[in-house]
Formats: structure tokens, sequence, C-alpha cells
């Protein structure tokens, strides 16, 4: 029988995935949102004159580690073998990911 993964202990995305669907689901499980809020969103949340929610929040640090490990995962994506998924077993598909990660 499987063991059940943790719980993370935060959630990263960028500003398309800030919609209130996401931080409720997010919120709902106790997991940290790292999400930016648009300008359009948070210009409506201020025009509800405390009424919008819960003000919004997020971690620098965090949100700029989501874009470092983000743009790693596109560099190494730009490996064809890699983005294609041509390799059928999850050795070799390990073994490029480990080779493409020692060209970078």
């Amino acid at each position: 029988m499987a063991v059940p993964a943790p719980a993370p202990d935060a959630g990263a995305a960028d500003k398309a995935h800030s919609s209130r669907g996401n931080h409720t689901y997010l919120r709902k499980r106790r997991i940290k949102a790292v999400i930016l809020r648009k300008r359009d969103q948070a210009a409506n949340r201020k025009n509800k004159d405390g009424k919008g929610g819960q003000p919004v929040s997020h971690d620098t640090d965090f949100y700029n580690e989501r874009n470092t490990v983000e743009r790693l995962i596109n560099k190494l994506k730009t490996w064809r073998g890699i983005a294609t998924r041509y390799d059928k077993t999850p050795e070799n598909y390990l073994a490029d990911l480990h080779l493409r990660a020692a060209m970078i």
C-alpha cells in the first residue's frame, strides 16, 4: 500500500493562476499561496472599501525562487528529448535529465 505524499508547505504559481478559486483551494488545504495578484484584481479589491476579502500577501523570496526553477525547467525543455519524452523508460528519461542538467 502506497503512503500518501505529505502536503506541500506552499503552492507557487504565476499571475495566470491567481483566481479566487485557486486561492480558496489552497487555503482550504492549509497551503500557503505564493501567487501574485493581477493589477486589475488588486484594483477591484481596493474599490470594495474593506469588503474585498482577505488581503493578499506573498513571500517575495519564495516567489523569486519559483521563477528561478521555472527558468531552469524551460532550459531543460529546449532539449527535444526531454520536451517530448522520447525515452520510454523512467531510467533513460532520468539519465537524459542528468545529462542535460550537467550541460547547463
